[in-house]
């Protein structure tokens, strides 16, 4: 009789302040409720741009399997271990360059390239968040063996709060880092074609740009939202969320909102067909299109059916596909093949 040798998962990870932390703390958290051991060794955040000024961490004995970030340097990855890589956002896209600054531009061809391509070759399996991710990471690095496993998120923590119709004014919420990626531009003209009739919530971060100053009435900041629950309760207040991203490599917001019961409107390209079915839980619009994104806001609003049907079908949505608990079974399930291998 074969014995069953269970995972034991050691991630060193740089701390970066990003939505990977959270899927590292979320992964981890997981394993741990299923029984099985994990831990995670952060990094200072130089770590990434200066490895040999960090000292190289020792893997824990009692761990059988690796799981790092592609972005992970080859100084801290026990290769006597098998390795699991996650392919969050392929940088090397080149739908992305435009939204890069030089300095950006070189830093991902000459180093993050020379990181990731180490860390892919050295992978017993590399997953990637999106197909559309995956597709992008098969392009610039001619690699074929990716698995796809969306995100998910704790439904118990992004979940709905019952109401039959939306607010008045109509209030819609924008996720994200203040920059062109993410199609803020776009918002101020949006918003004018809206008034008086609609608001707009935003957050930002700290990797935000600079706010413009002339942005129109009827914007309203958050800030930086720390904690799921905090995020949570902003989606609860909203009526759907305005996403006229240009590119995501999953497109968590979406997710996010859907799971609070929010219709998206978002820009029909890159990941987000994979999150937000058109028609069903939310409104995709042609990339750029003030009037596209304008319009579907006014559908919204004017039409509380379609706004209640959308809502129901987003969660609904969510819990089929984007949960938490089948995205660690996913896991699990590599990680029980590496070890039987």
């Amino acid at each position: 009789m074969n014995d069953l040798v269970e995972p034991a998962v050691w991630f060193p990870a740089v701390r970066t302040g990003t939505g990977t932390d959270n899927f590292t703390e979320s992964l981890v958290e997981g394993l741990l409720r299923r029984g099985l051991r994990a831990e995670i060794f952060w990094l200072p955040h130089r770590a990434e741009y200066l490895p040999w000024a960090v000292p190289v961490p020792k893997p824990p004995v009692w761990a059988n399997i690796v799981h790092v970030n592609t972005w992970l340097h080859r100084r801290f990855i026990p290769l006597e271990l098998p390795v699991v890589a996650t392919m969050h956002h392929c940088v090397h896209d080149s739908a992305l360059s435009p939204y890069k600054t030089l300095a950006q531009s070189l830093y991902h061809n000459n180093w993050i390239q020379r990181l990731e391509r180490h860390v892919l070759s050295h992978a017993r399996q590399v997953v990637a968040v999106s197909e559309h991710t995956a597709d992008r990471t098969k392009r610039a690095f001619n690699i074929r063996d990716i698995h796809v496993f969306h995100n998910g998120i704790d439904l118990n923590i992004f979940q709905p709060m019952q109401r039959n119709e939306p607010s008045r004014p109509f209030r819609l919420l924008f996720v994200g880092n203040w920059s062109a990626r993410k199609g803020v531009d776009l918002l101020a003209p949006i918003m004018r074609r809206l008034m008086p009739d609609f608001e707009l919530v935003y957050t930002t971060s700290r990797h935000s740009i600079k706010l413009p100053a002339n942005k129109p009435e009827g914007l309203r900041v958050f800030g930086n939202i720390t904690t799921p629950s905090a995020m949570a309760r902003i989606y609860q207040n909203a009526d759907a969320l305005l996403f006229p991203t240009r590119l995501e490599g999953f497109g968590l917001a979406a997710l996010e909102a859907q799971a609070c019961g929010l219709p998206v409107i978002a820009t029909n390209g890159s990941s987000l067909p994979e999150v937000v079915e058109d028609g069903v839980t939310g409104i995709l619009c042609p990339q750029d299109d003030v009037s596209a994104f304008a319009e579907a806001a006014r559908r919204l609003a004017t039409e509380p059916g379609l706004w209640l049907r959308m809502g129901k079908a987003a969660r609904a949505r969510a819990e089929t596909h984007f949960s938490i608990e089948t995205m660690i079974d996913r896991y699990i399930a590599v990680y029980r093949t590496i070890l039987a291998q």
